[in-house]
This record gives C-alpha cells, structure tokens and sequence, in this order.
C-alpha cells in the first residue's frame, strides 16, 4: 500500500465496542482479512471497563485507529462519534461482535465506484447469522431480488411489507461518505430499528444495489444489545412504520402498514422462541 493510500484510505470502517472483548479481535481480523486494502478502521471504545484498549494495542496495523470516549455515551451516542470520525469516501459502521466477508468490502467499493453519477446511495448484499461460536446458523438476504440496482422505494416497500430488516445489520451495507451530512446522526428513538432507520433516510438520497453475494456475519449472542431489545421488537416496528409514513416521500400505504405490522407481530413471537431455544440450549449445555 502506497503512503497516499494510508493517508487518504477510500473507505473507513468503525466499531463502536463496550465490553465486547471477546468476539473483539475476530471483528478487526475480519476487516484486516479484506482482500480491499484501502481503507481505514477505526475502534471507538465506549469507556469500557475491561481491556478492549490492551486487545487493540497487541495490533500493529497502521490503518487501525483506536480512541476511548471520557466517559460511556451509549450505542447511539458512540455510533454517532464514528460518523464523526471516518475520513473515507466511503463508510461501513461494523458492530464489535459481527465480521465482514473476505470480499465484501472489494465487491461493495467496486459498485460505488463504477456509479460515476452517485444515484446509488448504498450497496449491501446477503448475510449469515451466527452463534457465540461462529457457527452458521442460516443465511438471509432480500428474498427473491436479483443482483442489481433496486429503487428505492421498492426497498421500502420490501422492508414494511417484511415486518423485519431485509437489509441487514450496519455491517452489512456500504454508504457513500458525502450523505452523511445530508441523513444526519443515528436515530435510537425505536432501538431495534436503529440501523433500518439509516437505511431508510439513506435510500432518500438514490437507490440501493443489492450483491447476491455474502457481505457480513450477524452474531446472536446472550446480552448483546440487538438480542437484548429483541423483546420490543413489534412496539419498535410499529412506531418505526408510522414515523415514516407520516413523510409522503416514502410512499409508504395503509396496506403496506397493515401487512408490515401483521408480520411484524408473527416475527416478534417467532424471534423469541428462537433466542430461547438457542440460548437455553446454550446454558443448559
């Protein structure tokens, strides 16, 4: 890598961590592992109280970054800090207990870069879902689209009709630097939505490109904030719904809502069974 490179990395990636030492150095290997070179990563450590510091120390990469807020501004108010941070064009949050695919961020650079005209707002592709251990519990995606550029109000609509997030977890998707002026700070106010609320107020701003292809890997694990707010996640959807829906650039109908919420009501009993089969299974073993 030529020193222009490391001065001007064209992607920067930011995990926000807490207490997340142990899934930790799997999630900066994995970023490390990119057959893309050209990026930037950054660590925001959210005042934890263990030694995420010292993990990050052992690293000798030149592209890691590493700073430790003063004191704990919780999720939203570290993933906003990385927002604040990054220096690349383009921009991946990765959350400390997830990993990127070896060639996610080469496939998801590439899509950006070939659309000289910027109507491509962000590029994501499908992601598996892990256990504590690594172990591949399924593969998701956006069902039944192919590879390719999807208008943005298709996503939409795709995503409230699904009751859930299709798009997948921070990690999962690529944006384009520039917007975040224009989309603004994250938006914790439905906790569970966190990240499809970005994706949405995103998708404002150009259309999505979907890959086919795996990008990131999504770890269920006991006390981490996605399984933690899972519980919520019907109350979330609904006030998520109805905060779009009231702007008319959505385009998002009665009947959108309807299916959505239905879905989402199914999904919320779904997900919880599943975590209690997962983790009991987990504990009892």
């Amino acid at each position: 890598m030529s020193a222009t490179q490391m001065h001007q990395p064209l992607v920067s990636v930011c995990i926000p961590t807490y207490r997340g030492t142990a899934f930790l150095a799997a999630s900066i290997d994995s970023v490390l592992k990119q057959t893309y070179s050209n990026f930037e990563l950054w660590v925001l450590d959210d005042n934890s109280p263990d030694d995420t510091q010292a993990l990050v120390a052992r690293y000798t990469d030149a592209r890691i970054k590493y700073l430790r807020n003063a004191t704990n501004l919780g999720p939203q108010g570290n993933w906003n800090r990385c927002l604040e941070l990054a220096q690349g064009k383009y921009y991946k949050l990765l959350p400390h207990d997830d990993l990127l695919a070896a060639d996610c961020l080469k496939q998801q650079v590439a899509v950006l870069e070939a659309d000289q005209a910027g109507d491509i707002a962000f590029v994501f592709g499908s992601r598996q879902i892990i256990d504590p251990d690594g172990c591949v519990l399924m593969t998701r995606g956006l069902k039944g689209a192919k590879a390719g550029r999807i208008p943005a109000h298709d996503v939409i609509r795709r995503v409230v009709r699904a009751g859930a997030n299709p798009i997948g977890e921070p990690g999962n998707g690529l944006i384009r630097r520039e917007l975040i002026n224009k989309v603004g700070p994250y938006d914790a106010s439905h906790p569970y939505l966190v990240d499809l609320d970005y994706w949405f107020r995103v998708l404002m701003h150009g259309d999505a490109w979907y890959t086919d292809t795996q990008a990131s890997s999504f770890r269920l694990c006991p006390g981490s904030w996605s399984v933690a707010i899972g519980g919520k996640q019907y109350r979330d959807f609904k006030g998520f719904v109805d905060k779009f829906r009231a702007d008319a650039r959505y385009q998002i109908t009665s009947s959108d809502r309807t299916i959505g919420l239905a879905k989402a009501r199914l999904n919320t009993v779904a997900r919880a069974i599943y975590y209690w089969h997962l983790f009991s299974g987990k504990q009892n073993g």
